[in-house]
């Protein structure tokens, strides 16, 4: 059989919505990973699309000798098959299968520390490290055990609506939760890696009841308690994205308002972030005391005009 019958035939097989098939034979793979779609795509040397299809479990072999070569497999042995082949060409789609089934269950950190006893995890996360104007912000969540709160996940990934009602919800249902705010001028003095570290501390300490344990979104922390750095941690960790929104909801207002003074920068469109109608502003009315002159495009436009 040539490729386009072999994919003829797999899309033939009677699945269910919420099914995969990942072949063996002709080097197909399983690409195009998404929470929830309408397709999905594989590979071989072109994309094919198999309509109704998306990322779930298939255990069983059609009964078809065509197909007899494949093996129908849950996305967790594929994964599993791929870092045995040990092949560089498969890192990619290794690195994207392991987030996709790691963002599956974003309960496992917290519920591996409560079973070492360990029940006041403080999530950690931070936003605002590229923009060109205002602070960097952090945020602090301990969430209770029975917390739950579909579709909560990395801030970045919701829209503003779901982030401000997410954000109240988290606020009320949390056992305690504090927020760090470090300025434009602390940041120009020791640099935004420095400046995320103690937003973060400060966001630590304001928290009314301590945490036994801190996860953060992959940034090391000197504290007198256990830090666990986790890479993707804001997608991995309930607790995480939980900051992650707290953080990002603050900071977004403070720029609303800041866009309330300064109309002309567009600030509640970019949020600070060097946009082009916000780069074009720097150039028409100048920088503002807020800005960050530390930061490019700020730093090139006062030395252009410091002549």
């Amino acid at each position: 059989m040539n490729q386009k019958e072999i994919f003829q035939l797999l899309e033939s097989i009677p699945l269910e919505k919420n099914q995969f098939v990942v072949g063996e034979m002709a080097s197909i793979v399983c690409h195009g990973l998404k929470r929830t779609c309408d397709e999905l795509v594989v590979y071989s040397l072109k994309p094919i699309s198999i309509p109704d299809l998306s990322v779930m479990v298939v255990d069983t072999l059609p009964a078809s000798e065509e197909l007899k070569n494949y093996l129908f497999l849950s996305l967790e042995s594929c994964l599993e098959r791929l870092k045995l082949a040990n092949n560089n060409n498969d890192k990619a789609i290794i690195k994207k299968i392991s987030l996709f089934l790691e963002s599956q269950d974003t309960y496992q950190y917290e519920r591996k520390l409560r079973e070492k006893g360990i029940h006041l995890i403080g999530g950690v996360d931070e936003v605002g490290r590229g923009p060109l104007v205002g602070p960097v912000v952090a945020a602090c969540c301990i969430l209770p055990e029975e917390f739950h709160l579909e579709g909560l996940t990395d801030s970045k990934k919701l829209s503003e609506k779901k982030r401000e009602y997410f954000f109240e919800e988290i606020k009320k249902q949390a056992i305690s939760y504090g927020i760090g705010i470090v300025d434009e001028k602390r940041i120009d003095e020791i640099n935004i890696y420095e400046a995320t570290k103690e937003a973060m501390i400060e966001a630590i300490h304001n928290c009314k009841i301590q945490p036994e344990h801190v996860l953060t979104d992959a940034m090391k922390l000197n504290l007198e308690i256990p830090v666990t750095p986790i890479i993707k941690g804001d997608l991995k960790s309930i607790t995480i994205s939980a900051a992650s929104v707290l953080a990002k909801v603050t900071r977004d207002r403070m720029l609303y308002e800041l866009d309330k003074k300064y109309p002309m920068y567009d600030f509640k469109s970019n949020v600070g972030y060097p946009t082009k109608k916000h780069v074009d502003a720097i150039e028409e009315y100048g920088i503002l005391p807020e800005h960050r002159k530390s930061y490019g495009p700020v730093k090139d436009y006062l030395e252009r005009h410091r002549a």
